[in-house]
């Protein structure tokens, strides 16, 4: 049993993780070389070997004839006699062969051979390795700068992180480790060529795939990813069961899942949206945060109208355009947007739209704020309602009690007819506005009974 040969290879196969077979089948290669090399041809050479205690023999057959011609084939009678007397003229005669009396050439060539070999296997084993890992995540340590470019330990191979790869304003230091997306790998003569990313945007999708359960798992799928590496990712994820929140299972626990790749990606902002199979509201999703009026989109020709409020436009527009444009990738949709402005001069929307939408408001504000805050009637008794007027008001809020118009403001005995004329408000509010000319103003509408009447009425309201 030859015990230093299988113990070697052994020890190949853990380290290299290159079979024994392949290996053995090198050694035989590289004997049958080195034959050829020592007596020129190894047409007639046979090897024989037992892969299990690896003992090999070498033979040369060579045929018995009368005269010979060829030495390295054939063999005379009288010598072939001589090794066993039973051999005939025509017989095949194996005489071995020693591998000592292999010139130094030949053993150099044969231990070349096997060399070449072993690092095949190893450039086949890593290519094979990382070929598996294509499209995929893996950990790497940084090494050094390379010029512009970043030289990555990912153990077996080494990976060279282009500059075009590296998210803009990224730093590394050596001995860091960073998570690297597998853009492709190439077998070259050389070893495998491992091309790496930082800023592809299937980084984020592996990444949420390692940190959510669910998504791994297939329950929440990715459907549409769209990437800014180093500012913004948008994703729209979908769940296959109803009783499970895809956005919640992405976001986790007080954002512990969604934070944990923010930090893996140096604080990238990641928006996670709900997908859905309707176009518009899928634009109305990839929009936000901002609020979105309507949407008009066109399935056949991939277009799409967004209005949105004139306080939005710039919400949804995004900086430098960038929510806009995440948008329009995550959804394969060109989004023109306008803001209700545009819309209206482009009719879009009707003219008169801004004004339904304030009647709108009014309707729902106006009639709570009356009953809630004045049941009895409110302003809309004492004149707030119609025109303002300021004299009951500021009685109540802003003089103190006891105090009242005739005792600030006014000298004793004169009152509100030397401060305006006799027509008294005639001049300035009610009577023109509300009331024709030549009715009579103040005067035809309300008595002084009734003047005196509010008088006390609002003294005894300060008085209180």
């Amino acid at each position: 049993m030859n015990t230093e040969l299988l113990e070697a290879l052994n020890i190949l196969e853990e380290e290299k993780e290159i079979s024994k077979e392949t290996l053995l089948d090198a050694i035989e290669n590289s004997l049958l070389n080195a034959c050829k090399n020592h007596f020129g041809k190894a047409d007639n050479i046979r090897l024989i070997m037992d892969r299990t205690t690896c003992e090999y023999q070498l033979f040369a057959e060579k045929t018995v004839v009368e005269d010979v011609e060829d030495k390295l084939e054939e063999i005379s009678l009288e010598d072939a006699r001589e090794i066993d007397g039973k051999y005939e003229l025509g017989d095949i005669v194996q005489i071995p062969i020693e591998s000592k009396s292999f010139g130094r050439i030949a053993t150099q060539n044969a231990k070349n051979l096997i060399l070449q070999k072993i690092r095949e296997e190893e450039r086949k084993v890593v290519y094979e390795q990382y070929f598996e890992k294509e499209k995929d995540i893996v950990t790497g340590i940084v090494q050094r700068y390379v010029g512009r470019n970043v030289s990555i330990n990912l153990g077996k191979a080494d990976a060279m992180l282009t500059e075009n790869e590296q998210v803009k304003g990224e730093v590394f230091k050596p001995t860091e480790r960073i998570k690297l997306y597998v853009v492709e790998v190439k077998d070259t003569t050389k070893g495998p060529k491992i091309l790496v990313s930082r800023t592809h945007p299937e980084l984020v999708k592996r990444l949420f795939e390692a940190e959510v359960t669910e998504v791994k798992d297939g329950v929440v799928e990715i459907k549409s990813i769209a990437r800014e590496a180093g500012s913004r990712t948008k994703i729209a994820v979908w769940s296959n069961d109803p009783d499970v929140d895809p956005v919640g299972a992405c976001v986790g626990m007080n954002g512990a899942r969604v934070n944990a790749i923010v930090n893996e990606l140096r604080g990238e902002k990641i928006d996670i949206i709900n997908w859905s199979d309707n176009p518009a509201i899928l634009i109305e999703n990839a929009l936000s945060p901002a609020k979105v009026i309507s949407v008009m989109a066109d399935p056949d020709d991939k277009t799409a109208g967004v209005i949105v409020p004139d306080y939005q436009l710039s919400l949804a527009i995004g900086k430098e355009g960038q929510n806009a444009r995440l948008a329009a990738r995550l959804t394969g949709y060109k989004i023109d947007i306008k803001s209700e402005t545009q819309a209206i001069e482009s009719g879009d929307l009707p003219e008169n739209y801004l004004e339904l939408s304030e009647g709108v408001f009014e309707e729902e504000y106006e009639e709570p704020y009356e009953e809630e805050g004045y049941p009895d009637g409110g302003f809309a008794e004492e004149g707030y309602e119609e025109d303002g007027d300021a004299g009951e008001g500021y009685e109540e809020e802003d003089y103190p009690a006891g105090e009242g118009y005739e005792e600030e403001d006014y000298p004793a005995g004169e009152g509100f007819e030397e401060e305006y004329p006799e027509d008294g408000y005639a001049g300035e509010g009610y009577a023109k506005e509300d009331y024709p000319a030549g009715e009579g103003g103040f005067e035809d509408e309300y008595s002084e009974e009734d003047s005196d009447e509010e008088d006390e009425i609002i003294f005894e309201e300060v008085e209180d």
